[in-house]
């Protein structure tokens, strides 16, 4: 059976005199796949992230926030151990997330708002949901 091709089948493989042969490492890398969007992936897992919205807080329960504030006022010196759970607004996103802290009250700021714990943190007063 004859072919189209029978004359040059088996003739011997090229080589170029004037060029070297890529390595099998590089002539592998050039079907290998590529990101043509660089950054999407990071993009949709940003806006499939979710946040919380702040919640408003009922009367009663701000009565009962300045309650416990005013009851940790009166320890304070004894440094004592207090978990906050406060709203932390998204940098990149609207809304945020509630998160719970808990450490050592060092001073309660009504000036600027914000009450501060012995490691250094400050919480906004407004933002706080419970002690």
């Amino acid at each position: 059976m004859s072919g189209l091709y029978d004359d040059i089948i088996n003739l011997p493989h090229h080589l170029s005199a004037t060029r070297p042969q890529m390595p099998i490492a590089n002539r592998a890398a050039q079907f290998s796949p590529f990101a043509a969007l660089t950054g999407y992936d990071a993009a949709i897992a940003e806006t499939a992230r979710l946040t919380d919205e702040r919640k408003e807080l009922s009367d009663d329960m701000l009565e009962t926030l300045s309650m416990k504030l005013g009851m940790l006022e009166d320890v304070i010196a004894d440094r004592p151990e207090v978990s906050v759970t406060y709203f932390q607004k998204d940098e990149k996103k609207e809304g945020g997330a509630y998160i719970t802290v808990t450490g050592a009250l060092k001073k309660i700021d009504y000036y600027d708002g914000v009450i501060v714990l012995v490691n250094g943190k400050k919480i906004n007063i407004r933002d706080i949901l419970d002690i």
